[in-house]
């Protein structure tokens, strides 16, 4: 067993308050990176509600590339960036999370979602705090179990996030389906 910062490499989100932001039109925009993004990166389907904000600065960011593992400090979910989100800039509320040789990226994301002896350490982590936000140390720190081979791990993670698909993709049924249901229901009413 060892630490998550033995097996990668963290870097955190640009503090969105010193960014100073530019009104020149050489300046380069980035699209914000969302909770919402996560959720969809983490699933593999875009929501409909997707509303980033802009911002142009000529400021050095940080920015996300497809197959980043991204962590966000507020949810204490993991996510694979999907390349819909290439190069949105990514705040001090998430890390990009580097895996080094020894741990996939998908499986990664899986252990830290999934895994109850860290979501028990993340909670843990948490308790006696104002302020419900995960820190860099308490994900550095955190105590990994012992890791299957890596093609074990590749085979895993692929499991994992097909599952979320299928689940999330079965959710966008049903709601869609009662959508339905509930307009015929006042369909019938109106002609009584």
């Amino acid at each position: 067993m060892g630490k998550l910062n033995e097996m990668v490499d963290f870097v955190s989100g640009t503090p969105q308050f010193r960014i100073t932001e530019s009104r020149a039109e050489q300046a380069p925009s980035y699209r914000l990176y969302t909770q919402t993004d996560l959720l969809d990166d983490l699933v593999g389907i875009p929501s409909e509600a997707a509303d980033n904000k802009c911002i142009c600065t000529r400021d050095q960011v940080n920015t996300l590339g497809p197959g980043d593992v991204v962590f966000s400090l507020i949810a204490g979910t993991a996510a694979v960036v999907r390349e819909a989100h290439q190069g949105y800039l990514y705040t001090q509320n998430y890390v990009k999370l580097i895996p080094g040789e020894k741990i996939d990226h998908q499986f990664l994301v899986y252990l830290l979602n999934e895994n109850s002896a860290i979501k028990k350490q993340l909670l843990l982590g948490l308790q006696g705090s104002q302020v419900l936000k995960y820190s860099l140390k308490q994900i550095k720190d955190l105590a990994i179990p012992t890791l299957p081979p890596v093609e074990k791990q590749k085979i895993m993670g692929e499991i994992y996030f097909k599952q979320l698909r299928v689940q999330a993709l079965k959710n966008r049924a049903a709601k869609q389906e009662t959508m339905m249901r509930l307009y015929q229901l006042e369909e019938a009413t109106k002609h009584d």
